[in-house]
């Protein structure tokens, strides 16, 4: 198979005024791109069979800073040449440290990787899923650091991933990347289905891995590191999992996900993935309300997304880039 490469359109830079939503996409050749509707956004040619749609988009703004180093995938059509009876669908942020190089190498070659390990395509095997991700992890992080020695660079990028294989999803995380489902739980004595019982409650998915943290610290410190009064490793990396970190990995800096999985129902709206910039002025709460309300008023999920950075970057004052995904479960 053919090395994936990015799709992408012009970017418009943070300074225009508007955060920008654009529909990029993976491909391998002109064959496999998956039908683009006139919004831009991709077909769903399984909603029919699964009893849901899936919509998504991402919105992007560098903030105050002066590069964009995030990276991210959008694939409603994941399968990338591994055919299956499974629809497989792939979301991901990439938040670059030091530089993009490996965020923008995990972009290009985390998916595929964990497909080569065995990405389940027939049958769903959750235990098999997971291994798959795990190792697809590995050997990124692997060439990752053949990559940044070879070419005398450094830098590192958390991840939070997501795949829906049927009615599964797979979250795996490492650093401070988030996701966050929003969920609803029908009030008592009130009608399934009516605005009040669908009180939308926000769950985190992931697990943040900061050197502060009790577990990633003893680990730290097992491999000889040290986590200073600032709560960053050997004073200066603050997350303790990430892609790369090239000259911290002997320190105990590792990419090994925390994955979680769970069914899709009804109960399941909506999922956003986000960089910790978006986090860091957005509580999981706030952001649900806040694209829940948006979702009321009938915007599209272009639009949404575009208008939760532009609340954290303009809003919110958020320095640092920003980054979203919201993905849409519409269910039949």
């Amino acid at each position: 198979m053919s090395e994936a490469i990015q799709k992408s359109k012009p970017k418009r830079e943070s300074d225009s005024g508007d955060s920008s939503s654009v529909a990029k996409k993976l491909k391998i050749d002109q064959s496999q791109i998956p039908e683009v509707d006139s919004s831009g956004s991709e077909a769903n040619p399984d909603a029919r069979e699964m009893g849901f749609e899936i919509e998504a988009e991402v919105a992007e703004d560098k903030g105050l800073r002066h590069a964009m180093e995030d990276a991210w995938v959008l694939l409603l059509d994941a399968s990338l040449g591994f055919q299956g009876n499974l629809r497989c669908a792939h979301f991901a942020i990439y938040d670059g440290h030091g530089g993009r190089l490996a965020a923008e190498y995990a972009q290009k070659h985390l998916h595929s990787n964990v497909l080569s390990a065995g990405l389940p395509r027939e049958l769903l095997n959750v235990k098999a899923a997971k291994k798959a991700i795990l190792d697809g992890f590995r050997k990124t992080d692997e060439a990752i650091l053949q990559e940044s020695a070879a070419g005398g660079w450094q830098d590192g990028a958390t991840a939070v991933c997501v795949w829906i294989l049927g009615k599964t999803v797979f979250v795996a995380n490492i650093g401070d990347a988030k996701a966050v489902v929003a969920r609803s739980s029908p009030v008592d004595g009130l009608q399934n289905g009516s605005d009040e019982a669908r009180l939308l409650k926000a769950i985190v998915l992931t697990r943040e891995h900061k050197a502060i943290y009790a577990q990633e610290r003893a680990r730290i410190q097992k491999a000889g590191g040290s986590v200073s009064s600032n709560g960053r490793l050997q004073g200066r990396l603050e997350v303790s999992r990430a892609f790369g970190d090239r000259q911290f990995k002997k320190f105990g800096v590792v990419a090994t996900p925390d994955i979680h999985s769970f069914d899709l129902t009804e109960r399941e709206h909506f999922i956003i993935l986000g960089c910790d910039g978006l986090w860091g002025v957005i509580g999981p709460s706030d952001a649900v309300d806040f694209v829940q309300k948006q979702l009321k008023e009938g915007l599209p999920v272009t639009a949404i997304s575009r208008s939760l950075v532009r609340e954290a970057v303009r809003e919110r004052r958020c320095k640092d880039n920003c980054t979203a995904i919201i993905i849409l479960f519409r269910h039949k």
